[in-house]
């Protein structure tokens, strides 16, 4: 009985175990709606049709100049972003939701590498840029996902205006 209870158990693993992975991939593949680039957050802007350019500094009292940008829909946007601090700095645009699950990932994985087009991990005193289109309107948000930095303060939101 108890062998039989053991392969039971065993069996109900593995199905979950599968399901799980299967689930994950499914979900990992994302939407097709918007087509591969895009997010509800945008698409990765192209260099030739940038609109204007914005600098944002990233200081070591975690916070953003500016945190809080006003641009207008369909705008691409070129982020030339700056550490001026002493430690790395990360800006990550998301929504909410994304940068809340973002957030926990680092805690998990501190010294995680980025390769997204809305992502930028910047050494003290090095300077990269985004280029980013937004194609929706309403509010765009990002922050610095490092240990600590975002319960800190390091936060910040571009609003996309439909004018």
């Amino acid at each position: 009985m108890k062998i039989s209870n053991l392969t039971l158990s065993k069996r109900s693993a593995l199905f979950f175990a599968t399901v799980v992975v299967a689930s994950s991939a499914a979900l990992a593949s994302g939407s097709h709606s918007g087509g591969h680039d895009e997010s509800p957050i945008g698409k990765p802007g192209v260099l030739a049709k940038v609109n204007r350019t914005i600098t944002v500094d990233m200081a070591d009292n975690m916070r953003y100049t500016p945190s809080d940008i006003k641009v207008k829909k369909g705008e691409t946007i070129r982020f030339v972003v700056k550490n001026s601090g002493q430690v790395p700095h990360e800006l990550s645009m998301g929504t909410q939701e994304e940068l809340m699950a973002h957030l926990e990932e680092m805690k998990k994985f501190p010294g995680m590498e980025h390769d997204e087009p809305s992502k930028l991990t910047l050494a003290p005193g090095k300077q990269g840029e985004i280029i980013w289109q937004f194609t929706k309107a309403g509010p765009v948000n990002f922050a610095c996902l490092m240990p600590s930095h975002y319960e800190a303060g390091m936060k910040g939101q571009v609003l996309v205006g439909t004018k």
